[in-house]
């Protein structure tokens, strides 16, 4: 929409309006911002996003509750999306000079197209705002006048009532007492309101008292926070016999909602809270007036069809406005009950009692007990993707069992992005999307490759998170010899997409393939842990998991670590740095639930992933300050350290709690490199299956600007450790006669690592140039026992100085992470007094650290970031 009539009024050097321009945050879902106006007269400005732009309306009265009374609401210029956050005084003599206060903002919905519906002059449509909700009308008066004039007012429902907006002014910014004066005050009595009352519940029952009626029910506490889902297998047919009932499978979002203390709180299937994010379904499940309880269900657009999933994306994205409902199919907690224990069949009819009446954006998920090929024909006759059989007898509980079943109308699957074709003819950013599917044997299996089924609008969001990288050499096992991948570029597993198609061919490459949809919803790791049992589905198929207990999240999430001494504006400017400004804001998050916590990731020591993720919880206070706002690699094992691992540096889709930087690379393309700022970002990459973590030697916000040097002391073959030892004082006593304190940490491999700190921090080309000639210095003098050049053949009985840790994008091993290396040893900072007793580098592992750490009185680097000391003496050495 064109923005020019409200550049045309304005002048930006002499007002704080925002100037248009600015780009639309993408994967936000459209907003509603009313905002009160002192301007020569008194008016609330009334403003829609359709588009990039503020559809926008002058309302002198304000919006009132009251269905009877319709308000005039004078269409005026679009606005800039971001004037939703203009507050404040527009000079006098600018147009519209006077006080600006924001009155209420937050989503809204439409069930048609609005651009339509505005054309035609009828709007309709539901606010989720503090003071505004429910469904409104705007329609267009047919009476002429110098701009459109429109009638705004309230829905018959159930928020209807005598509510005026100015009613509702007890937290809104006051005016001026001069703009109050010349504009008016508005209404002459008014109720001193924050937030509009929720609608009248109907008469509560005793829902406690029905529950313990259940067989198996019991009193308990609920869930404050995601409980573990219970999920389907895929069959061929659906189950014959009277255990089972049949549900449509919806096509949506997977979404569990929670209540303690009447709060409601939504999460997504992997733990990541989404309550902020569909304020509708929040506030419907709230109107229910139960104390406590836990629910499960499908967020779906429309009418939760294959149609309809592109409705819900295109709303959760900002795209559209469609109508969002929660279909709910299970009941485990009601008012301090658990009923996980009951059969469904009494679970669901008591979750149909409570939802009778209840708000429109809530709908029970029926079924036909029994008949399950009834099912299957009416989820095909009315465009379902199929059904969900489940035992009428069963409990409830988490993980995939064969008590739910999952039968489909036409076959689809998940897989991994692993590359891309180039595009040919008109088509731009790539002709087809190669896939990978985790395999037994291989790690991950090349599956085909899909190009048909894409919009222009997931073309560019597919087409930006390829970015430009990758290689020419395939990075997962291909059983093929399709020419057309000679020139294909590719790249690790990065994220997923669903896929359609009739059947596999006899090379195990998908036939017919089209696309379904991309799921930024799900990660890589997911695909793992498949619906499908061994043997089905697409050829052979990684070792299913076996359903597991419910994980233990861990302890709530903390403030990000600052390292002892730290400057407050490097850490703030490195949290300015990452891309996603949401990612950082927060200074507290819910680290994400922990899935498959059996699997094993060392098999020598029997070690699992709820291993790993539990030692990453007992040092995280330790861990953090080595790797906070710097630019991140990781080493992750999906299948475990015994299998396939690879390294991992740049951001990818799944990961929604870990920030990010945008650097350039050597290459001059510039990519997103991790960045982990608090515990939750760092154990999503543990959930991630992250094993090792190598942090830069400089910070996100000053990637050029290098505050360590490390010497990886690198011992060739029958070098004894003790040879090591002396080698690391030996480097510690030169570089203490340089004037340069050094500390000393074991790597958790087969050497040791002496880290020179620096402060003020250096450019990495003289920290480079120190480095290697520091390395060159050391090999000349004494040849029989140092070397500085990486050839492996020339280490024999000689330690390799490796100085290239230290250079711009280079990383080394940060302390207190694991190694992916049998016995899971740890890379750990020691006293330079603890280095005679020490026996071996990986002498300490993920089940001795977090007890060390206890018992130890003070931290060996305490004084790492006190010392000042750099490198400029050798800024002028060549």
């Amino acid at each position: 929409m064109s923005l020019a009539d409200y550049r045309r009024k304005r002048s930006f050097d002499k007002t704080r309006e925002p100037e248009p321009g600015k780009p639309v945050p993408k994967g936000k879902r459209a907003i509603f911002v009313v905002q009160l106006h002192h301007a020569s007269r008194r008016h609330y400005d009334f403003r829609l996003q359709v588009g990039d732009a503020l559809k926008s309306w002058a309302v002198p009265k304000g919006p009132s509750y009251d269905p009877d009374v319709k308000r005039m609401a004078v269409e005026v210029e679009d606005h800039p999306v971001d004037y939703a956050g203009f507050e404040g005084e527009i000079p006098k003599g600018q147009y519209g000079g006077g006080h600006v206060a924001r009155f209420d903002h937050g989503v809204w919905a439409t069930t048609g197209d609005p651009v339509a519906q505005l054309a035609k002059g009828h709007l309709r449509f539901e606010l989720f705002g503090d003071k505004l909700k429910g469904g409104w009308h705007l329609v267009r008066s047919g009476k002429p006048a110098r701009q459109p004039q429109w009638l705004l007012f309230k829905d018959k429902d159930a928020y209807a009532g005598t509510l005026e907006a100015d009613d509702l002014l007890a937290d809104v910014a006051a005016p001026p007492a001069a703009d109050l004066k010349r504009a008016g005050s508005g209404k002459a009595v008014k109720k001193k309101l924050a937030t509009a009352p929720a609608p009248a519940r109907k008469r509560r029952k005793d829902w406690a008292k029905k529950a313990l009626a259940l067989e198996g029910a019991r009193r308990a506490d609920a869930p404050t926070g995601p409980f573990q889902p219970q999920l389907a297998k895929l069959g061929e047919s659906p189950p014959k016999g009277e255990q089972w009932l049949h549900e449509l499978k919806w096509d949506g979002y997977r979404i569990l909602a929670t209540i303690a203390g009447g709060e409601v709180r939504l999460w997504s299937r992997n733990a990541l809270e989404w309550t902020d994010r569909i304020p509708e379904i929040r506030d419907a499940i709230a109107a229910l007036g139960l104390k406590s309880g836990a629910l499960d269900g499908e967020l779906i657009a429309g009418k939760g069809t294959k149609e309809d999933f592109n409705l819900l994306q295109s709303t959760l994205s900002g795209e559209r406005q469609g109508a969002l409902a929660f279909a709910l199919f299970d009941l485990l907690h009601i008012d301090g009950v658990d009923v996980t224990a009951a059969p469904l069949i009494a679970r669901k009819a008591l979750l149909q009692d409570v939802l009778d009446g209840g708000p429109p954006h809530l709908a029970y998920s029926s079924h036909i007990e029994g008949d399950g090929d009834a099912a299957f024909k009416l989820a095909g006759d009315t465009h379902f993707e199929g059904i969900i059989s489940k035992r009428v007898d069963r409990p409830y509980h988490g993980g995939r069992s064969d008590d739910w079943r999952k039968t489909k109308l036409l076959a689809s699957d998940e897989f991994a992005v692993v590359g891309y074709t180039a595009p040919r003819g008109s088509r731009t950013g790539f002709g087809s999307l190669l896939l990978a599917k985790p395999d037994a044997e291989h790690g991950w299996l090349y599956a085909g490759r899909v190009g048909s089924g894409f919009n222009d609008t997931l073309m560019r969001e597919v087409t930006a998170k390829l970015g430009k990288g990758g290689v020419r050499k395939p990075t997962v096992h291909v059983g093929t010899t399709d020419t057309d991948l000679r020139t294909a570029t590719w790249f690790e597993p990065c994220f997923v997409v669903e896929v359609f198609y009739r059947g596999i061919g006899r090379q195990e490459l998908l036939r017919q393939p089209s696309l379904k949809a991309v799921r930024w919803d799900k990660s890589v790791d997911d695909l793992v842990d498949s619906d499908r049992g061994p043997g089905a589905g697409t050829g052979r198929s990684t070792k299913a998991a076996k359903t597991v207990a419910k994980a233990t999240v861990g302890k709530a999430a903390t403030k990000a670590a600052t390292k002892t001494g730290e400057k407050p504006a490097k850490r703030a400017a490195a949290s300015k740095a990452v891309a996603t400004a949401d990612q950082a804001s927060a200074a507290v998050r819910t680290p994400p639930r922990l899935s498959s916590p059996t699997k094993v990731i060392f098999p020598d020591i029997g070690a699992t992933k709820k291993d790993v993720w539990d030692y990453y919880s007992a040092v995280v206070d330790h861990l953090l300050p080595e790797i906070a706002g710097r630019p991140l690699s990781i080493i992750r094992c999906p299948s475990g350290v015994e299998r396939p691992c690879f390294f991992q540096k740049h951001h990818t889709a799944g990961l929604e709690l870990v920030a990010s930087v945008r650097l350039k690379e050597d290459s001059g393309v510039n990519a997103h490199y991790l960045v982990v700022e608090d515990e939750a970002a760092l154990m999503e990459l543990v959930q991630f299956n992250a094993i090792e973590f190598h942090p830069w030697g400089s910070h996100a916000a000053e990637p050029d600007i290098a505050d360590r040097v490390v010497f990886d002391l690198d011992p060739g073959p029958d070098v004894p450790f003790a040879e090591v030892r002396k080698a690391a004082v030996d480097i510690r006593k030169l570089l203490e006669q340089l004037e340069l304190e050094s500390f000393l940490r074991v790597s958790g491999g087969k050497g040791l690592h002496v880290v020179v700190p620096l402060n003020p921090g250096c450019h990495w080309d003289l920290t480079k140039r120190f480095a290697h000639g520091f390395a060159d210095a050391l090999a000349r003098a004494q040849p029989d026992r140092f070397l500085a050049t990486a050839t492996k053949s020339l280490r024999n009985k000689r330690i390799f100085v490796d100085y290239l840790r230290n250079g711009r994008g280079a990383t080394a091993v940060a302390s207190y992470s694991l190694r992916g290396r049998p016995g899971a040893p740890v890379a750990l900072p020691l006293a330079w007094s603890e280095l005679s007793k020490l026996k071996r580098a990986d002498a300490f592992t993920i089940h001795e650290v977090p007890a060390l750490l206890r018992r130890r009185r003070k931290h060996p680097w305490a004084d790492i970031d006190r010392i000042t000391q750099d490198l400029s003496r050798w800024s002028d050495v060549e």
